[in-house]
């Protein structure tokens, strides 16, 4: 891949930092946000995350996985804790996706992920070990504390079925693409409230299926329960016009998870990538001046 101008780079990783700050402006039931920050990792921490994981994530020619392993140990430089693999994660191959330029996306970033190998796998296994996330534990096949057997690729195949992050990998990003970006933008269109359509798409998340993080740390009935709670929440959140009209309901049930320590942090780092998507479109080349 050859050498990207600075500019072109920049642009790139000032669309990931942004989507990043976009995705804390919008109260998100559970998660980190400026409306109520968590107690223990407050908005400034993600906030020096997205800035200290934005250069190794968009470094010009990298492999995924080196984007992945120096954006989760820059993190851990800035913050000292895992306030973003998930979003790593997702947004590494999008980042390499981009730097190729066209105006097609997603078929870029099929390219990227059929072009991870073994060298990948084995750098996303040390990022994740380091990043250490709740209800990490050992499997039979790819587990990260060994060596990669095989390509990274194939070790989020393995994934798929338990982790939803690992599921974009072998769909292309199916969620973000055709469920995420589609309605962030329909909502955009209707309310012009950057925020009310951040919010709309987390609900949509956390209501269509059950959120992986909340699984790995207190198994699938509690996820279960969580997404049944979301959905009355995203139907009346889907209608509105304001952010105003629906931030009280939104903040009780947010009140409430965060008492019982229920973060649905996959649905939020699909967010992410569903904005960090739709930045990248407003930079990309369109399909009618090429690219």
């Amino acid at each position: 891949m050859s050498e990207l101008v600075p500019a072109w780079r920049n642009q790139i990783a000032s669309a990931f930092e942004e989507a990043c700050r976009d995705e804390l402006d919008a109260p998100k039931p559970g998660n980190v946000h400026v409306f109520a920050g968590d107690p223990r990792l407050e908005v400034e921490d993600f906030e020096r995350s997205a800035a200290a994981a934005s250069g190794p994530l968009t470094t010009s020619g990298q492999r995924v996985g080196a984007r992945i392993l120096g954006a989760v140990e820059a993190t851990a430089t800035a913050v000292n804790s895992n306030t973003n693999l998930g979003i790593i994660l997702l947004c590494a191959p999008l980042a390499a996706a981009a730097e190729i330029k066209s105006h097609d996306l997603r078929r870029s970033l099929s390219k990227v992920l059929k072009g991870l190998n073994r060298d990948d796998a084995q750098l996303a296994f040390r990022a994740i070990v380091r990043a250490s996330p709740a209800g990490l534990g050992k499997v039979g096949r790819h587990d990260v504390f060994a060596p990669a057997a095989g390509s990274l690729l194939e070790a989020m195949a393995e994934a798929a079925d338990r982790d939803r992050v690992a599921q974009q990998y072998v769909t292309d990003f199916a969620d973000v693409f055709e469920r995420g970006e589609p309605l962030l933008v329909a909502t955009l269109a209707r309310s012009g409230d950057p925020r009310l359509a951040t919010l709309v798409t987390y609900l949509d998340f956390l209501s269509a299926f059950p959120d992986s993080h909340i699984v790995r740390k207190y198994g699938p009935t509690v996820a279960g329960q969580t997404r049944e709670q979301a959905k009355p929440l995203a139907t009346v959140v889907r209608k509105a016009r304001r952010l105003e009209d629906v931030l009280a309901a939104v903040l009780a049930w947010d009140a409430e998870l965060k008492k019982a320590s229920i973060n649905p942090g996959t649905s939020a780092d699909l967010t992410v990538a569903t904005l960090f998507t739709h930045r990248l479109r407003n930079i990309l080349p369109t399909e009618r001046n090429g690219g």
